[in-house]
């Protein structure tokens, strides 16, 4: 989302070159051949989903938006354009005057989707659309997958709440997108300030264990923290001995300490330890974090574990095993002229390796059971049918180029907690098996 439009601070810069090259080459063959101006739907859906994965989960749609709307060829980008002579006068002073102009529909931000849903419709010229796929795919390809963690682990995690600690994992400008992405897949809080900044996500943050060894002892740290952020903070106590450090905790900060910290060890044993000490002490309501290295099948392990919240990095911030959600972009209709109102017809790859795509302009809807649950997704061309007509999926994004959907971030995380409560049971299931529901696709005219 732009987050000026929101009272928020950082505008994106331009994402013109946030593409690949072959974009730029096939939009002046195109201009040679006088094709660049036909009209064209171009589709960004996955073919499966990642291995043991029953659900994916949208993010990146706000992002999205930005990088549209600041796609733009500057004086400098041309020149650099010019001087490597990737492409011709002709186009340079086409790309001088792009903006897109066109229309972009979508699943809305936090939805789930499955293989071949439509998850974004790009439409216009086939010119002004061609330069969006990379960028378009970059976001939505990362973003998901982050997203499709975050929401398998917060499911995991119950009503446990989960911090992004990720950051120092990954790039620094990825870990901005992982902690937006986490929190639509609903995580919590970042520790991650730049997310903070730029997307208004609630920060936490207390110490390392580079705080208590800076002092002589571990009393002397625990008193400086405290002093300084007040009886409620969270205390590291696995700098040393455990027990020694939970003693000390309360001796200073007494039984209104906020929270401990255990970042190592068996972390279920020294969880229940921990609270049991704690209670003895006193400290009935200072709650215990947990952190090392944790995924979905971690957290799901300390269900039974007297754990209040969980903080997750590195797994969190690679997808979890899967980086990308493996969103392709595909040409699947286009005019049979360059003439204005010229009918679409639907097109498609058609090679061997299971990389085939199905043709024409589609919507999708998601039929319910009688207990009100999702039992399949149905995408489909031409007319939609009657009885799937209040159930579709898309929604207007960009209209004639101009954005019409931006929303706070977040609706889209209440959106994803209620669209994975419409789910079937299975779907929070960490085991393997297939989608939790299946596709069906319902074909007619191409939808022009």
């Amino acid at each position: 989302m732009n987050t000026a439009d929101l009272g928020l601070p950082v505008d994106v810069p331009s994402t013109a070159l946030f593409t690949d090259q072959y974009e730029l080459t096939m939009l002046r063959a195109a201009l040679k051949a006088g094709t660049a101006g036909r009209r064209s739907v171009f589709e960004v859906f996955t073919r499966r989903l990642p291995d043991g994965r029953r659900y994916g989960v949208v993010a990146g749609t706000g992002r999205v938006l930005d990088a549209v709307e600041n796609f733009r060829f500057d004086a400098g980008v041309l020149r650099f354009l010019r001087e490597k002579d990737i492409v011709d006068e002709e186009t340079l002073d086409w790309l001088a005057e792009y903006r897109f102009g066109g229309d972009i529909w979508g699943y809305p931000e936090g939805e789930v989707y499955f293989p071949g849903s439509p998850i974004m419709r790009v439409e216009g010229t086939f010119g002004e659309c061609v330069l969006l796929e990379t960028v378009i795919l970059s976001i939505l390809n990362h973003d998901s997958a982050i997203a499709a963690a975050a929401s398998r682990m917060s499911s995991a995690a119950g009503d446990r709440p989960l911090i992004e600690m990720g950051a120092r994992r990954t790039h620094e400008l990825a870990a901005v997108a992982a902690a937006r992405s986490a929190y639509v897949g609903g995580f919590a809080t970042t520790s991650d300030l730049a997310a903070g900044f730029r997307y208004n996500i609630p920060t936490v943050g207390t110490s390392a264990h580079a705080f208590t060894l800076l002092h002589d002892n571990e009393r002397d740290a625990f008193r400086a923290q405290v002093e300084s952020l007040g009886r409620d903070t969270t205390l590291l106590v696995d700098t040393y001995d455990v027990a020694e450090a939970v003693r000390t905790a309360v001796e200073i900060a007494g039984p209104e300490l906020g929270a401990v910290r255990i970042d190592s060890g068996d972390l279920l044993l020294v969880a229940h330890r921990v609270r049991q000490q704690l209670d003895e002490l006193g400290a009935t309501e200072t709650k215990i974090v947990v952190t090392s290295d944790l995924d979905e099948y971690a957290i799901a392990s300390l269900a039974a574990a007297p754990v209040d919240a969980y903080g997750v990095g590195t797994q969190l911030v690679t997808g979890s095993g899967h980086p990308t959600a493996s969103m392709v972009y595909k040409l699947v209709a286009r005019a049979e002229s360059g003439e204005e109102g010229a009918p679409l017809v639907p097109v498609a790859k058609k090679s061997s390796g299971g990389k085939t795509s199905v043709g024409g302009r589609k919507w999708a809807a998601r039929r319910l059971d009688a207990d009100g649950y999702a039992e399949a997704e149905v995408v489909g061309t031409g007319p939609v049918p009657d009885a799937l007509a209040d159930r579709q999926l898309l929604v207007e994004l960009v209209k004639g180029g101009e954005v019409v959907a931006r929303e706070p971030l977040d609706a889209a995380r209440d959106r994803h907690a209620a669209a994975r409560a419409n789910l079937p049971l299975s779907a929070t299931q960490l085991s393997r098996g297939e989608p939790v529901i299946p596709t069906e696709y319902a074909h007619g005219g191409s939808g022009s």
